[in-house]
């Protein structure tokens, strides 16, 4: 058995300046949701069930721009984006521009689950996932804008269960004042999500377009299958692409041997890590080390 690992990330980009209290605010929802899907992982449960509620976690708190906290349309609306991989059978599931239900990610599961598509979008993803049992959201339930809000932030998490596989999950409320119908590389398999236990675990977050254009998740899943590179050497080039065409943003990652990586070429990127020996870690700036927390 495999030494279980999670990683989880609130999105890159400027990080404005913070009070010590809302600096805390975000330590203590990236720790929340490490321990959501901590507590499933030390019980056996699959990478998938954890990286699920991980990303749960982040979307119900509201200070990041998915679920609850979903950045506005340039129309004052919402629309949200999630998918989910698991790296076993490669088997995934997304959803796009959903504005009416409370868990994207949860819907993303659902259509992994209890359909033969990947990915479905507005109204029929909705649909789908209400007929699924997905929950609405309540009136009033996307009352204020994530304040930390640029066209970086996305959530996400990846992990590694105790049977070898590898599972990644991405949720957004996309680019801040985005045209109507404007989907990002969050719920597209291959550049902001994507599992294969052959290599690793990966969810990017970023301008969304330049992670589209470069493939950026499964970037990193090539180069660590077919061009032999660690899974931060991986990383690494493929956020150099990234910025070579403009992008910014950043990725975590988990390899099949259980090594992790948070990288990004914007200022921060909030993020944290938990480990078998109940230990949780958080970051926010791009230098700075794990603090346990």
């Amino acid at each position: 058995m495999k030494r279980w690992l999670l990683l989880v990330h609130g999105g890159a980009g400027e990080l404005k300046p913070m009070s010590p209290e809302q600096e805390r605010a975000y330590r203590q929802c990236l720790r929340h949701a490490v321990e959501a899907g901590a507590y499933l992982l030390q019980r056996g449960a699959s990478s998938l069930d954890a990286v699920t509620a991980a990303v749960q976690v982040l979307e119900e708190c509201g200070l990041f721009n998915a679920g609850r906290g979903s950045a506005r349309t340039a129309e004052g609306t919402i629309e949200m984006d999630a998918a989910v991989m698991e790296g076993a059978t490669r088997r995934a599931g997304a959803v796009a521009a959903v504005r009416t239900l409370r868990s994207p990610v949860m819907a993303a599961r659902l259509v992994a689950e209890h359909s033969p598509h990947v990915l479905l979008v507005a109204q029929g993803a909705e649909a789908f996932a209400q007929a699924h049992g997905a929950e609405l959201a309540p009136p009033g339930y996307f009352s204020s804008v994530a304040p930390s809000a640029s066209p970086e932030d996305t959530v996400g998490a990846v992990a590694l269960d105790s049977q070898g596989t590898l599972a990644a999950a991405t949720s957004t409320g996309g680019t801040p004042r985005k045209l109507l119908g404007r989907v990002g590389d969050s719920p597209l398999i291959g550049a902001g999500t994507y599992a294969d236990n052959r290599s690793c675990a990966v969810s990017t977050t970023g301008t969304g377009e330049y992670f589209i254009r470069t493939v950026a998740a499964y970037s990193v899943h090539a180069r660590i299958l077919w061009g032999n590179r660690t899974l931060e050497e991986a990383a690494r080039e493929t956020l150099e692409e990234v910025s070579l065409l403009g992008g910014a943003g950043g990725l975590i990652g988990i390899d099949r041997e259980g090594n992790a990586v948070a990288l990004c070429t914007t200022p921060g990127m909030y993020r944290a890590l938990g480990t078998p020996d109940g230990r949780i870690y958080t970051a926010l700036f791009r230098t700075e080390p794990w603090q346990e927390s």
